[in-house]
């Protein structure tokens, strides 16, 4: 049976060896790319066009034509493959359409190789944009499926292109427009539109394919017997809010290397073997292979195994694992609130007109009518739940595999696993401040994990919030929670963090937070008392601002090993409570110095204040309030994923009542601190 697709919905793929069938009514080019397990492309080489229509496992069109057929063996791409997302734009300089949104809406189906369609796409809802990702196939625990995307990009194929972090795209926007022009100039007209006689349709569509568009890639074998693509690359070299993602490749041009230092990988077509080097290990080993899951019965979903997704070890498998099952949950939820959406349209439509015609507006007909869209309208809805509960199913089971597997920094208080807790000896990848849930798939949650050193500060808002449980606590009950919140971070920081790699000051001017703040104090783990007072609140942030001024002259300068002797190399966390008190206009621009320059230098910030409170110095907060990543004390439903833009319930992780894990947390720190 085949799935018609709508825009953010999955399907598995039974088969390896496929067809992806493209018609658009006019000249359109069909491209694909192969991404990494974060999606993102590292380089040319992983894009097949019309100028390189072949890659192992993948052929695409070598022209622009009104329909195309692309070749997918996904069993021979590279295992460093995780997914391939189909492209389409329009030619420019052709005299064509300029948008998608002045023609046909493009139709893609995936079907295998005896014509059988797997699942359909129509790609709707296109207006000014001149480039699509229409679909992608990707890889999910060792099984292939198929996602309808349906992505457009007003700035074309280049805009496109970058998006998925290639930084060639203009280049090669270039290159690909000028290989359809001169294709375009022996292409044969289009076809005439497709009409019910499906095979007559088909020749016609294999008619204007020409000769160079009928190879197979399957016959594409690699001599060597090794993908081209080499390893996974260390998701550690990307920037951003925590997506798991690759370095970029080096650049094929040689470079000078010193001795014992990792040569660049070799570019496929270049020839010679493939240096399996990681770029931040002096090792020339690949890396480990993941855990895998028994194969899975016919027609059952793969059993889930925690760590199977790729990376240089369990921290990082998990960490990708973790973002997987983020960005599958967003997206299956849109899936679903798109078809319930399309459900209840099409309904208002099928009534609106049985209300039109005064005919069927009154008796037996029009209630029949209404009846009928009604029961429509609950089928279409009761599948896409259907689908919906398929697929969380299978994340709740993989949830409950990999929360118990989850490592100190990546664990809820309540895991066991800091009953075994002992002071790291290197920083983690990430840390988690909370969880992330959706209405539609409570109470499964994801852990919300952000990537380490720290790149945005923290405001945890002790204002009121929009959910129930910020509605009908007061001011006081808020600030209590907040600051608790606050307390609970610090103490994960200083718990994931080597003993003599992160130090943490608190300002607390008015001493609001003292009884919160007692923990830290009487253990030790804090560099000094928490300041108090408007002299105390000018000593820190002197002090710090100094630090960072200091730090930088010595990296602009080349000089960072004349740093003062006994010079606190750790990173630093700035932890204000009950802002603005206590601040006048010069520690406030201090306060704003350090949120901007300090992340570059190892300074950070967590603000414990209420954004009402700070209204009083106007406009002059508002770039620092938007710099921050805000948290908060209870649920509220403030956060948005990257993928989709859903309204995610962050829930703050929090120690259990009554609960001692953190008093020996913190002691075991302070006797790490000790030490140094």
């Amino acid at each position: 049976m085949t799935a018609e697709l709508v825009r953010g919905q999955n399907h598995p793929l039974s088969q390896v060896r496929l067809e992806i069938r493209v018609s658009a009514g006019r000249p359109v080019t069909a491209a694909a790319t192969l991404g990494d397990e974060s999606g993102r492309v590292p380089g040319v080489e992983w894009v097949a066009h019309p100028g390189v229509p072949t890659l192992p496992g993948l052929e695409v069109s070598r022209q622009a034509a009104a329909d195309h057929r692309l070749a997918v063996d996904l069993d021979a791409v590279s295992a460093s493959v995780h997914r391939v997302s189909v492209l389409l734009a329009l030619p420019t300089g052709v005299g064509g359409p300029a948008s998608f949104g002045s023609v046909a809406a493009p139709f893609v189906a995936v079907t295998g190789l005896d014509g059988t369609e797997v699942a359909t796409y129509t790609i709707t809802g296109l207006d000014a944009e001149s480039a699509v990702v229409a679909l992608e196939l990707y890889r999910r625990q060792g099984a292939w499926k198929v996602r309808a995307v349906g992505q457009g990009y007003a700035g074309g194929l280049a805009e496109l292109l970058a998006d998925q972090g290639l930084s060639q795209a203009h280049q090669l926007a270039a290159g690909i427009n000028d290989a359809v022009v001169q294709g375009l100039a022996r292409s044969v007209p289009a076809p005439p539109p497709r009409t019910a006689d499906g095979d007559r349709s088909r020749q016609a569509a294999a008619s204007t394919l020409g000769p160079d568009q009928g190879a197979s890639p399957y016959s594409t074998q690699n001599p060597q017997g090794a993908g081209p693509y080499g390893p996974a690359q260390n998701p550690q070299g990307t920037q951003g809010a925590g997506y798991p993602a690759g370095a970029a490749p080096a650049d094929p041009a040689p470079q000078p290397t010193s001795p014992g230092t990792p040569s660049a990988p070799t570019p496929p077509g270049a020839g010679g073997p493939i240096d399996y080097s990681h770029p931040r290990r002096g090792t020339g080993a690949p890396p480990p292979p993941p855990p895998t899951a028994p194969p899975a019965r016919p027609g059952q979903p793969a059993t889930p195994v925690a760590g199977d997704a790729t990376g240089w070890s369990m921290e990082e498998r998990l960490y990708n694992q973790v973002w997987g099952m983020f960005e599958d949950l967003a997206r299956t939820t849109a899936a679903y609130r798109s078809a319930v959406d399309f459900a209840e349209t099409r309904m208002e439509k099928e009534l609106d007109q049985v209300l039109s015609d005064p005919r069927s507006r009154m008796g037996g007909q029009g209630d029949a009518a209404r009846e009928a869209a009604q029961a429509r309208h609950l089928q279409l809805v009761d599948q896409a739940r259907e689908a919906l509960d398929r697929d969380l199913v299978q994340l709740g089971a993989e949830a409950d595999v990999v929360e118990p597997a989850l490592p100190a920094a990546y664990a809820r208080w309540d895991n066991p696993v800091w009953h075994a807790y002992r002071v790291p000896m290197e920083m983690p990848m990430a840390v988690r401040l909370g969880d992330l849930r959706l209405p539609e798939s409570d109470p499964l949650s994801i852990p919300m994990l952000v990537r380490l050193p720290l790149e945005r500060g923290l405001w945890i808002d002790s204002g009121r919030v929009g959910s129930s449980e910020g509605a009908f606590a007061d001011s006081h009950d808020l600030r209590r929670l907040a600051m608790e919140s606050a307390v609970a971070h610090m103490a994960r920081l200083l718990a994931v963090h080597p003993a003599d790699e992160f130090t943490v000051h608190v300002i607390d001017p008015a001493g609001s937070g003292a009884r919160q703040l007692e923990p830290l104090v009487r253990s030790g783990v804090l560099a000094a008392p928490p300041a108090a007072g408007a002299a105390g609140v000018a000593q820190v942030l002197g002090r710090l601002t100094e630090r960072v001024d200091l730090v930088q002259m010595a990296v602009r300068g080349g000089m960072t090993d004349s740093l003062p002797p006994g010079f606190d190399t750790a990173h630093q966390l700035l932890v204000v409570n009950d802002f603005p008190h206590g601040f006048d206009d010069r520690a406030v621009n201090q306060l704003r110095y350090l949120a901007d320059e300090g992340p570059g230098v190892g300074v950070h910030l967590m603000m414990v204040a209420d954004r009402e409170d700070a209204g009083g110095y106007g406009p002059l907060l508002d770039p620092l309030w938007r710099g921050l990543l805000r948290l908060t004390p209870v649920p509220d439903d403030h956060l948005a994923d990257p993928w989709v833009g859903h309204a995610w319930t962050y829930e703050p992780s929090l120690v259990p009542p009554g609960s001692q894990v953190l008093q020996q947390v913190l002691t075991q720190v302070a006797q790490a601190r000790a030490k140094y």
